[in-house]
């Protein structure tokens, strides 16, 4: 298959409260601590567990296992840790959903969720569905057990969907710290698509999907941005407005170039805006800014 998918590597568990940074804690100390019964022991939790922390750590882009029998932290990893170990910068948060939605080869129903999944508004079954048809184009006709994708429709709701503050119990599986971003909500009928509360969301993370889809090119266009995959059109369920009023404080801070004359209504990435050059700028309070001299392509 030329582009291996993943499903269900969740083990049945989403993302809870305390994993990511006890996670990330454990692999620190130790980078061997999955391959002792599973990292069970070292990080309290069962079996099954432990392999769901190791996957959303894997998926997140936090950890590395390109060594065998050894799971490092990666750069964003160790930035993670560093500056933000107990996720209380929404930011960080919003950092590891970008990676996770755009991980087709280990995260495949995430990514397809928020990049072709297009439904505005839907019901559990429609959504299982409709991803069953999106999940065999994505394996290239191969066989994808029914299950293994309501399962991760499943979690796909559990993880995004805000549940209630009152009489939850932050151990629960159904509570994720995801359902903060307010990209799910319910409705009478099922489910809907939701823009985040833009006080709640970072321009810096659109600049964060911006860098990481644009590669070498230093232009893009607006539309493009709300349509492509990757972008933060999809993977943060913008609207145009709530785009542009993204891209306005971006430019605003001079962190980004906007050309909307002549109907042109392009984006320009001045350099040095790499990823992991964009979260390190974050959590170092530094402000993000061309210099006069900066070249824009």
């Amino acid at each position: 298959m030329e582009h291996p998918v993943r499903f269900k590597g969740h083990e049945s568990f989403i993302i809870r409260e305390g994993w990511l940074n006890k996670g990330l804690r454990e692999v620190k100390r130790d980078p061997k601590v999955f391959y002792q019964n599973y990292g069970a022991d070292a990080l309290g939790v069962g079996p099954n567990m432990a392999k769901s922390i190791r996957y959303w750590l894997k998926c997140s882009g936090l950890t590395d296992e390109g060594v065998r029998s050894v799971v490092r932290l990666t750069e964003l990893g160790e930035m993670v840790l560093k500056n933000d170990p107990y996720f209380e910068d929404i930011f960080s948060l919003w950092v590891v959903h970008c990676n996770i939605a755009r991980n087709r080869r280990q995260a495949t129903s995430w990514q397809l969720f928020f990049n072709e999944f297009e439904y505005e508004e839907f019901t559990k079954e429609e959504l299982e569905q409709k991803m069953a048809g999106l999940a065999y184009g994505a394996a290239e006709g191969q066989n994808v057990p029914t299950r293994s994708v309501k399962e991760d429709c499943e979690a796909i709701l559990r993880m995004y969907t805000k549940k209630p503050a009152k009489g939850v119990n932050p151990e629960e599986k159904n509570v994720s710290p995801f359902g903060v971003l307010g990209l799910l909500k319910q409705t009478e009928e099922g489910y809907a698509k939701s823009q985040p509360r833009l006080d709640q969301l970072p321009a810096e993370i659109a600049l964060y999907l911006m860098a990481g889809k644009m590669g070498r090119r230093r232009a893009i266009s607006i539309e493009d941005l709300l349509s492509q995959r990757g972008g933060p059109g999809k993977i943060l369920h913008l609207k145009r407005n709530g785009l542009m009023e993204l891209l306005g404080q971006l430019a605003w801070s001079e962190e980004i170039a906007l050309d909307q004359t002549a109907g042109l209504d392009m984006v320009y990435l001045p350099e040095g805006n790499e990823p992991g050059q964009i979260v390190q700028r974050h959590y170092s309070g530094k402000e993000m800014f061309l210099g006069k001299n900066s070249k824009i392509y």
